[in-house]
């Protein structure tokens, strides 16, 4: 197509505002373009195979191409090519009505943002021209490098490869009725762990197959060849079939390609017309045979195989992002944009296709606009335990609390790799049952359990907090040490949850088995570092690591932590039978004002101990009773909430989705923690002291794990660790000296 003026006309539409070039009449238009094939009313085309079916898709992935580098190019910046070739099948998904669509790359948002600019979705952000579309691409308020939960119309956010089949796994599992496209590139499809994640979920959900995984096979990653771009057709289909996928639909441009492009990667947009409709005919037929398999309950993916880059300024990995150079007044942008330029009679064409195709804007329909609905769970039965009574395993009473949850809501699940039992929360498995085809009573095994356990922290991470993004209740757990590896999309989700329009159930974690238990089991066993992730984490504002000290304490953390929306709730706890200290309505009070006083003993000086964890606590109790008998006071401080300790402008809690502005005000901070001096204790990381640190004007220093070895027991890791009564008494002598 061949551009015929560089401004919109008298006669284009408002919304091309910003379109730099318009296009001559396409051949065939009269015929195939003249009445929109999605008609008013309507969801979706009626007939895949009518040929202004075909016609009408190829010319909203024109219009995907055109927008992608249109916005790109105005700003140098964004990532136009992995989109660009697969723009057939995301426009056959939305014009066969199909618009809860998800990807795992973060590259793609450039085409997300231009579909949800031509359904109109984009509007409720005040963008309504192709020109502020591009004003507000990577602008602050705007649209963000890569996919957000502030975008309208945008169910997940993406960035991170290897984690979009969460997302779309967790929307099914909630939503059966409805078909959640992601795309996928290849050159994240060797990410951990895709290929597992999917095929756990299909064994332990064997129904549950709306989720449909779109495999863009462009032969490239972001800077190099793919590293499947070897593989034949047969191969990587026989791949998919290989992991449990029953369907596999493929279509490959090049059995299309009347252009004699070399390499098994070509581009369609090079194909005469005649032949780049028939390819566009294959594939919206091929995404239909695709979506109704996977809705009928077969276990399906579709493949698109296309070169990078198709249709836009570059092809290969040279057209994954633009830079410095790549401005709108380049010539190769320029003639990029003339060769998809488009008239405005198909721009308004594609925009009414767009706007009717699955009810109305991405906006107004997809299922992450709504508010998930959960049953009422009432006033959970808390056991409280007398302090200074019988020892308890405060995981095994949390655990009691949690099956509860999940005997009240049915959608509830509990992600563990394999390890409940040797966390002290079997009683969560009693309850609840761990999903398996196999049912056994030995193992708490039922096909319709509610406790998911793959062996990847990963997949335990990731369909926990794809449930809770998507509006559900869950409960991730693991030990500390294993945690890390499932911590990234937990990270992503918080994060996502700080920026969403609507209210969602926190993520909740329940982390057991710290460092100072793990001792026999080597340093694999011994990673604490994780808490300087989430002390990290808490400057967002919506991250809160919880530090019960008891069996009592932690019932009251799980149950606060119900009530909260839109945050990332960590609750650390041991799973030895420990002291117990508190009374329910400590906690309750340390959870607003972030510590609680466990004892004070009067002296002439006194030295504050602000301990965060349970097991900690043992040598800091000793260490008081040896400074007693010195004649010098204590306070021991439990750390129960240590993000209400920071200060208000510490943290970016007031941007944040259903913000939190709970902090704890000086006068009360200095009757926690004032004093001759002050020591911060923790078995973990010292980073999570940070609050207190920078708040305490007395002398001060810090007690916290250096480094795992492999000991007979937790004195003896502590000991190694200098977390002792004697280094602790002796430090605050020298303090207070």
């Amino acid at each position: 197509m061949t551009a015929i003026t560089p401004k919109a006309t008298a006669a284009s539409p408002d919304f091309c505002e910003g379109i730099q070039y318009f296009g001559q009449a396409i051949p065939g238009f009269e015929t195939y373009g003249g009445t929109p094939v999605i008609e008013s009313g309507k969801v979706a085309i009626k007939d895949p195979t009518d040929p202004a079916a075909a016609f009408q898709t190829l010319l909203a992935a024109d219009a995907l191409r055109y927008l992608i580098l249109q916005v790109t190019a105005s700003k140098a910046s964004g990532h136009p090519g992995g989109f660009a070739s697969q723009a057939e099948a995301y426009a056959a998904l939305v014009m066969l009505g199909y618009k809860n669509i998800i990807t795992e790359v973060g590259h793609h948002a450039p085409g997300f943002y231009s579909a949800m600019f031509l359904d109109r979705s984009l509007e409720d952000m005040g963008i309504f021209t192709v020109q502020q579309l591009r004003d507000r691409f990577r602008e602050k308020h705007g649209l963000l490098g890569h996919l957000s939960g502030y975008i309208p119309g945008i169910l997940a956010p993406a960035g991170p490869l290897g984690q979009g089949q969460h997302f779309a796994m967790a929307a099914a599992r909630l939503h059966k009725d409805k078909l959640f496209p992601f795309t996928l590139g290849d050159g994240g499809l060797g990410e951990p762990y895709i290929m597992s994640s999917m095929s756990h979920f299909h064994t332990a959900f064997g129904g549950v197959t709306n989720f449909l995984p779109v495999l863009v096979w462009n032969g490239y990653s972001q800077e190099h060849h793919s590293m499947v771009s070897l593989k034949t057709n047969e191969q990587m289909m026989a791949y998919w079939h290989g992991n449990g996928f029953e369907e596999v639909v493929l279509v490959d441009a090049k059995d299309f390609d009347d252009a004699n492009q070399p390499g098994d990667y070509v581009d369609s947009t090079a194909f005469s017309f005649e032949q780049r409709l028939a390819f566009t005919k294959a594939v919206l037929i091929g995404v239909d045979e695709a979506a109704r398999s996977a809705l009928s309950g077969q276990l399906t993916v579709f493949i698109i195989k296309q070169l990078k880059g198709a249709g836009v300024h570059a092809r290969g990995a040279k057209s994954h992002n633009l830079y410095a150079k790549d401005t709108l007044d380049a010539p190769h942008i320029i003639n990029a944009l003339k060769e998809r330029a488009l008239p405005p009679e198909v721009w308004q064409l594609v925009r009414t296709n767009c706007e009717r195709a699955g009810g109305g804007p991405a906006a107004k329909t997809v299922v992450t606009e709504f508010e998930y609905e959960l049953p009422e769970l009432g006033e959970l039965p808390l056991e409280e335990y007398p302090v200074g009574g019988e020892p308890k395993v405060s995981t095994t009473s949390m655990g009691r609390l949690v099956g509860k949850v999940g005997q009240i809501d049915r959608n509830f699940l509990v992600t563990n790799a394999d390890g409940n039992e040797a966390s002290g929360i079997a009683n969560i498995n009693q309850a609840l049952k761990i999903i398996h085809p196999t049912t056994d009573d030995l193992y708490n095994q039922a096909p319709n359990g509610q406790v998911y356990e793959p062996l990847s922290e990963d997949a335990c991470a990731g369909l926990a907090a794809g449930l809770s993004l998507m509006g559900a209740r869950t409960l991730w757990c693991s030990y500390e040490s294993f945690a890390i590896n499932g911590l990234p999309i937990w990270q992503t989700v918080t994060q996502a949850m700080a920026e969403l329009r609507r209210p969602t159930p926190s993520t909740i974690t329940l982390f057991t088995a710290g460092a100072l238990e793990q001792g026999r089991n080597g340093w694999t066993h011994q990673r604490p570092e994780i808490e300087a992730y989430f002390a990290s984490l808490m400057r967002n504002g919506n991250v809160f690591p919880l530090f019960p000290p008891d069996a009592n304490s932690i019932q009251v953390c799980y149950e606060w932590a119900l009530t909260t929306k839109n945050k990332g709730i960590v609750i650390t706890a041991s799973k030895s039978p420990l002291p117990i200290r508190t009374t329910l309505e400590q906690t309750r009070q340390a959870l607003r004002d972030g510590a609680l006083v466990l004892q004070e003993v009067p002296g002439d000086k006194k030295v504050v101990f602000a301990v965060i964890g349970d097991m900690t606590l043992t040598p800091v109790f000793e260490a008081a009773a040896l400074l007693e008998q010195q004649g010098i006071g204590t306070r021991i401080v439990s750390v129960i909430n240590p993000r209400r300790l920071y200060r208000p402008h510490d943290t970016a809690w007031d941007t944040c989705s259903e913000p939190d502005g709970g902090f704890l005000e000086d006068e009360k901070f200095a009757e926690l923690f004032a004093g001759d001096a002050l020591i911060g204790v923790t078995g973990g990381a010292s980073a999570m002291l940070e609050p207190i640190m920078l708040r305490s004007t007395s002398k001060r220093d810090t007690f916290a794990w250096k480094r795992g070895e492999t000991t007979a027991s937790a004195g003896e890791l502590m000991a190694f660790n200098g977390l002792t009564a004697q280094a602790l008494a002796k430090r605050a002598q020298e303090l207070v000296g």
